[in-house]
């Protein structure tokens, strides 16, 4: 009794383990794409979203922003900033939200305008 007591065991550490490293595999190839991904939308950007803490997408959704128009971002980052101050009954934590949401969208828009500059520059050949 004892022995299939023990072989079941054995039989259920290696299908989970079997799992397991499956998962892991699975976990490393989607980690690798996602870096891949995020490799071709340029290394500068995607330092910006770790320093910061906000992607770019996340930061357009704060400030509801689909495409990167600087006097957009203003526009919407003053108005948010205003909705939401603390003496208008609004809330400390959203508006910093929104600051460091502008923040990262003025990084990316300084980042662009780099790249452009870089592109201008390059001798044709």
């Amino acid at each position: 009794m004892a022995k299939y007591l023990a072989q079941i065991i054995v039989m259920g550490v290696q299908v989970v383990g079997k799992a397991f490293a499956r998962a892991l595999r699975q976990e490393f190839a989607a980690s690798q794409a996602a870096a891949d991904a995020r490799g071709r939308a340029g290394h500068q950007s995607a330092a910006a979203s770790s320093l910061s803490g906000l992607s770019l997408q996340e930061a357009q959704q704060i400030l509801n922003i689909s495409k990167l128009n600087p006097e957009q971002v203003q526009k919407n980052y003053e108005h948010l900033f205003k909705v939401n101050d603390k003496s208008v009954g609004g809330s400390f934590y959203l508006q910093s939200k929104v600051v460091r949401a502008k923040e990262r969208l003025d990084e990316e828009l300084r980042i662009q305008a780099q790249e452009e500059r870089e592109k201008g520059q390059m001798p044709k050949t």
